[in-house]
């Protein structure tokens, strides 16, 4: 009897400096239709650049990050109801997403990339003046593409990769979307690398940030602190590597 006390009064400490000292877990968004920045792999399983960099940066923050597949249309909805805490999409900081939302420090820096196909050149927007360009809704693609004031007839797609077969089908002129996306599709993704050449880039840089809805800046702190640290340690170039090459 006195032993089994004994380890009673061993273990519910333990077992309550355990539960003190678990990793708080946090909810990630993602929309797998952006690679090699998030995509599904053959298992259907959420993979990509930005799912391991969150993963990464939560660890170092002292948390575990569940990822979950969320559509791009509703992706922002969602933070802001607290469905879930982060939105890690290849998510352009700009001042209107600003005013709604909470971003981390920039992680990645991009630019808008316009693909045409392969043997086709172009070196503004305004050289695809009346032709059909194609983006992802709600990306900043069709934000730049827009803002550039050449009347081009704009389509818009669910998929970025929707919008790329059907320019190799011919059913468009042209695709703008993120520099890491469109490089990816044009030197290394089978079955389109071969179909498709690197345009231009259009002027300005963008930096991709982590979301969250307001009133969090906890959790931005906590985030920030990560993207620190995995800086620090060599892991953020340890994932470049890996999934956008040397």
């Amino acid at each position: 009897m006195f032993r089994r006390f004994l380890m009673a009064a061993i273990l519910v400490p333990a077992l309550m400096v355990s539960s003190a000292f678990a990793a708080e877990k946090i909810t990630v968004a993602s929309d797998p239709t952006w690679p090699p920045m998030e995509f599904l792999d053959d298992n259907k399983q959420v993979v990509g650049y930005d799912v391991d960099m969150i993963k990464a940066v939560a660890k170092e923050a002292g948390m575990e990050a569940e990822v979950r597949m969320v559509a791009w249309d509703g992706i922002f909805a969602g933070v802001a109801a607290g469905n879930y805490d982060v939105v890690a999409s290849g998510v352009t900081i700009t001042p209107e997403r600003q005013r709604a939302f909470l971003f981390t420090k920039p992680y990645y820096d991009v630019q808008q990339i316009v693909l045409l196909p392969k043997g086709q050149s172009a070196a503004s927007f305004e050289e695809l003046k009346g032709k059909t360009i194609g983006g992802q809704i709600g990306t900043t693609g069709i934000f730049v593409a827009r803002k550039s004031d050449v009347q081009m007839n704009i389509r818009e797609y669910d998929d970025v990769g929707l919008a790329i077969q059907d320019l190799i089908n011919g059913r468009i002129d042209a695709v703008v979307c993120d520099s890491p996306v469109a490089l990816y599709y044009a030197n290394k993704k089978e079955g389109f690398n071969d179909k498709l050449s690197v345009a231009f880039r259009a002027p300005g840089n963008e930096s991709f940030g982590f979301v969250v809805k307001k009133g969090r800046q906890d959790l931005v702190d906590k985030l920030n602190a990560g993207i620190d640290a995995v800086r620090a340690k060599g892991i953020e170039a340890e994932l470049l590597k890996k999934w956008l090459g040397d």
